[in-house]
């Protein structure tokens, strides 16, 4: 059981790590947004900001974005709880 949670903790820490390298590209087009004067199109600067959020949250081919962090997440939590052992409830 702790192999299996540490496992997982190794996991999801991994995962965390990549999606949080992806937050740069985010950063850089909102940069681009904030920053835009009032002769610049913002329609597609704003378009490009969508693209790149929806990109590091759903992935690619390669990557699997932030849904990979909610998987390794969920299987963190599950070993976790099977770590604990079972919850006894008193009335």
């Amino acid at each position: 059981m702790a192999d299996d949670l540490e496992h997982a903790r190794k996991r999801l820490e991994d995962e965390y790590g990549q999606t949080r390298r992806r937050f740069d590209e985010i950063h850089d087009a909102f940069d681009s947004v904030a920053h835009a004067r009032e002769d610049e199109d913002l329609y597609e600067r704003l378009l490009k900001l969508e693209k790149k959020v929806k990109k590091v949250r759903t992935g690619g081919w390669f990557r699997p974005g932030a849904r990979g962090h909610r998987r390794a997440l969920k299987k963190y939590l599950a070993a976790k709880a099977a770590a604990e052992g079972p919850q006894v409830t008193k009335y």
